[in-house]
């Protein structure tokens, strides 16, 4: 590219800072033939998952096959000299090493043998998922320990040099590293595999440990996540918002899924059964039992304390929630105030002017001068629960990654990734909300982030904080929040009203709406995308595929990942989860079936049974080049170019080193 003088001498203050870390020609000229050479290289594969709700061992088990891209890896590779048994074998030695190891030591005859054979295979395999990236960034990729010798390994020509191909291998083996070198390059190629994971939202609650799921994606290469409202609600109980804390432990309650609680966050409920069994000790608690997913695992005088302690969370939570409601009128939920609506009497309560049989009124902690107020010992038993929700570091520190690498949405490579919904109005138009001025659309979804942000980060007894904290909760359940999507959450009515009709939860008008290609383009265009091949990547809303609901609608501009990962979901969706993988070729969905467990895909090599289905192939290859970090060092180069001819011109001086 030429540059006239008066060009450079416009940006010569961004000249001389490049030129401070490209100093000489050489330098500047060098860099520059690195980064075309990167941008030339094929785009990296991007993952896509959603709606996690704490299945910790069907998320691993996607994790480790990388929806199965993995073992179409050693199909391709190894289709004509393994059999199908060899590379299901193969395939769960990569996805579990240590444990596949084990076992498999206990049957081989010639373990040298095979550990020389399978040595060979992993770095065969290793070399076609590296091939599409820079040496350097491969070696970056590769495990510290081992890293230099796996460069060697996977550049070396087997054939040239099979004699020091082969002495590698027999050192390895001799000095008793072969297993350790066999989970690292395990490692190293479930890593160079996905070059981006993407979570879309709800790692937290129903199933048994979210805490797992985070130790993973703290420890994963390359992440970001898009909040869901599970994972907002958590984020609030950590920042001490004691409705928030309630909603946890009432829907952990719920699903009978303390063990993430205290196993997982090592935080004691002893004060919550104390109270629970002295205050309701003699209260009909049928209706709170909780929802028993393995028959046999508690004793009948385990339920009924487990029952005690979830109806006294459900009052301390319709309280709590009724606090917020009247501080925050600007949430206008009003219509969520239904303590004061019970008639002791006749056991009845008016909702939207409709009087409904009580299933339980009998509710000792409720004043009814003013039933929002708590009681001393119930406001005691919250200050207890904040600081232990606010004290536990595991929580703590799964949070802050989680505003770390998360937020609302995210725009990457041409998508929009959210979790719930961008609020519309049934015109079809964004929802206007007042937030001191009128916000709509991205606008209103950027406040949003920022005053979740604020419940955290403020400052410790501000208005600021304590705003934030509220707010938190209303993006758990709001009114048309972006995150929630409906228009109330019938908690109160799914507990204590026998009447189905009353637990309706009218879904925001997005949802019909985003079916229309018309109105994605509309939301993709507000967010600033507009290519051809742009998409809006959803979560929140089960597709019901056994009912022959498509994940993929809106002529392609709207596709739903979440199909029911989550157990708890699987018989509304008929089967268990959609994931999406883009890659330098296009767009594959995913849908799979019910994970039995890792023991089993261990000792059987019993892999999720999935089936891909492409529904958008490019008509070419897209490059490094054709991303939203190719944009940048396209920039960058085009920098370097006119650096080199200010240099070349002599506005700016060469810095040699003595």
């Amino acid at each position: 590219m030429t540059y006239t003088k008066q060009e450079i001498r416009e940006n010569l203050k961004y000249l001389q800072v490049l030129a401070q870390q490209y100093p000489t020609v050489q330098a500047a000229s060098t860099e520059m033939i690195n980064l075309r050479a990167i941008l030339s290289l094929p785009k990296g594969t991007e993952h896509f998952m959603s709606d996690l709700h704490g299945e910790y061992e069907a998320f691993e088990h996607i994790l480790n096959n990388a929806s199965g891209v993995i073992r179409e890896k050693v199909d391709e590779l190894f289709q004509s000299t393994m059999t199908a048994r060899e590379r299901a074998v193969f395939s769960t030695l990569i996805y579990y090493p240590q444990a596949k190891l084990d076992e498999i030591k206990r049957t081989v005859s010639d373990l040298d043998e095979w550990y020389r054979i399978t040595l060979g295979r992993l770095i065969a395999l290793c070399r076609l998922v590296a091939s599409k990236y820079t040496r350097s960034k491969v070696r970056k990729a590769l495990p510290a320990e081992f890293g230099y010798i796996m460069d060697e390994l996977l550049h070396i020509d087997s054939r040239s040099r099979q004699n020091d191909y082969q002495d590698v291998l027999s050192t390895i083996i001799e000095i008793d590293r072969a297993d350790a070198f066999i989970e690292a390059l395990c490692s190293a190629i479930k890593r160079l595999v996905v070059d981006r994971l993407h979570i879309v939202g709800d790692i937290f609650d129903r199933g048994p440990r979210a805490d797992i799921i985070m130790d993973a994606l703290i420890r994963h290469h390359s992440v970001d996540i898009q909040w869901g409202n599970h994972d907002i609600l958590w984020m609030g109980a950590a920042a001490g918002s004691r409705t928030c804390i309630a909603n946890v432990l009432n829907n952990s309650i719920t699903y009978n899924n303390l063990q993430v609680i205290e196993t997982g966050y090592g935080i004691s409920l002893r004060p919550l059964a104390l109270f629970a069994a002295e205050t309701y000790a003699d209260t009909d608690v049928s209706c709170f039992t909780p929802r028993l997913l393995d028959e046999g695992e508690y004793k009948p005088k385990d339920i009924d304390l487990v029952a005690r302690m979830h109806k006294a969370l459900a009052i301390l939570l319709f309280k709590l929630e009724g606090q917020i409601i009247r501080r925050n009128p600007s949430f206008q939920m009003e219509d969520r105030l239904l303590l004061d609506k019970i008639n002791y009497d006749d056991g009845t309560v008016l909702i939207d002017g409709i009087c409904y049989p009580l299933r339980d009124w009998d509710f000792p902690t409720v004043c009814r001068e003013d039933p929002y107020r708590l009681s001393p010992e119930e406001a005691e038993l919250m200050d207890q629960l904040a600081a232990a929700f606010c004290h536990s570091e595991k929580l703590q520190r799964h949070v802050r990654f989680l505003y770390a690498n998360g937020g609302l949405y995210k725009c990457f490579n041409g998508n929009l990734l959210f979790h719930g919904c961008i609020p519309m109005e049934e015109d079809g138009s964004f929802t206007r909300f007042d937030c001191g001025e009128s916000l709509s659309g991205r606008a209103y979804m950027d406040h949003v982030e920022a005053m979740a942000r604020q419940g955290y980060y403020a400052r410790h007894g501000s208005v600021q904080r304590q705003y934030g904290k509220d707010f938190l909760w209303f993006l758990w359940c709001g009114h048309n929040s972006p995150l929630f999507g409906r228009d109330r959450m019938t908690t109160f009515e799914r507990l204590l009203i026998a009447d189905r009709s009353s637990w309706t939860e009218k879904k925001n008008p997005y949802y019909r709406y985003c079916a229309e290609e018309a109105c994605c383009l509309k939301i993709l265009r507000e967010f600033g995308l507009t290519g051809e091949h742009s998409h809006i990547i959803n979560g929140h809303v089960p597709v019901r595929s056994k009912d022959g609901e498509n994940p993929v609608k809106a002529n392609g501009r709207l596709i739903v990942i979440d199909g029911g990962l989550c157990r708890a979901y699987q018989p509304q969706t008929g089967i268990a989860g959609y994931t999406l993988v883009y890659n330098s070729y296009g767009i594959r969905i995913i849908s799979h079936e019910p994970f039995e467990s890792r023991q089993a895909a261990i000792e059987g090599n019993k892999d999720i049974l999935s089936s891909s289905t492409v529904f958008e192939t490019l008509s070419r290859r897209l490059r490094v080049s054709d991303t939203d970090a190719g944009r940048e060092l396209t920039e960058r180069s085009e920098g370097l170019s006119m650096l080199l001819a200010a240099y070349r011109m002599g506005l700016i001086q060469e810095r040699q080193g003595r």
